[in-house]
């Protein structure tokens, strides 16, 4: 059994972690990070994730954690926003020193541009925000992924609100979309091959038989 909670303080090395493992081939923060996949890429990614989970999210208990049932080990990590939270790495310049370890000024610079071109295709109508999902390649396929938009979808749907994410892969876009997510556009602007966009509408919304957490098998790699 997965156990899902919201993280605490002593769980952010963990999901930092979790996360750079599961985005080591994402391709769009390979551009921002830059270099091969390998040790020196996830320890960019590990700043970049440090000053995104502890520059609001964290604190505002919107980062879930997914533990193996009687295990205190975190194989997944979950950032969402809701819908009045600031997105964007402009949000979060009093962590600058993380941003700036990523790569310096270039890398900081690459980011700014990613989020902002992001940000740009969002929807303007309110909406939790999906912004990273992973899971440790020990635990892909054991349904942590499923597990965790589960949690956090349930307590979305019991306020009738909508959910947005963008999907670097095909193979995590199935498993969204077993969830109620469908998909909207590519994300154009950005170098390499482009997220799509996903929107799920709010339960009073959706066409019948569209539920919203499931215990569908699946695990995504990253968002």
């Amino acid at each position: 059994m997965i156990v899902v909670t919201p993280a605490g303080p002593a769980d952010a090395a963990a999901v930092t972690l979790v996360l750079a493992e599961a985005f080591e081939d994402d391709p769009t923060l390979a551009t921002v990070v830059g270099g091969p996949p390998g040790p020196p890429r996830r320890a960019r990614l590990r700043h970049l994730f440090d000053g995104i989970v502890r520059s609001g999210p964290l604190a505002a208990g919107t980062v879930d954690v997914a533990r193996p049932g009687g295990s205190g080990q975190v194989v997944g990590a979950a950032v969402w926003h809701a819908p009045d939270a600031a997105v964007g790495l402009t949000t979060q310049l009093r962590h600058l020193p993380a941003f700036l370890r990523v790569d310096g000024v270039p890398g900081l610079l690459r980011a700014l541009r990613v989020q902002h071109v992001l940000a740009g295709h969002r929807p303007a109508r309110a909406h939790w925000y999906l912004q990273e999902i992973g899971v440790t390649g020990a635990a892909r396929g054991l349904g942590v992924g499923a597990a965790l938009l589960d949690a956090r979808l349930a307590a979305v749907d019991a306020d009738d609100a909508a959910a947005y994410l963008e999907s670097s892969t095909p193979r995590n876009r199935r498993l969204y979309r077993r969830h109620g997510f469908v998909e909207t556009a590519p994300v154009p602007g950005l170098r390499g091959a482009a997220p799509v966009g996903m929107w799920r509408p709010p339960a009073s919304e959706r066409a019948p038989g569209v539920t919203g957490p499931s215990d569908a098998a699946g695990t995504p790699d990253a968002a």
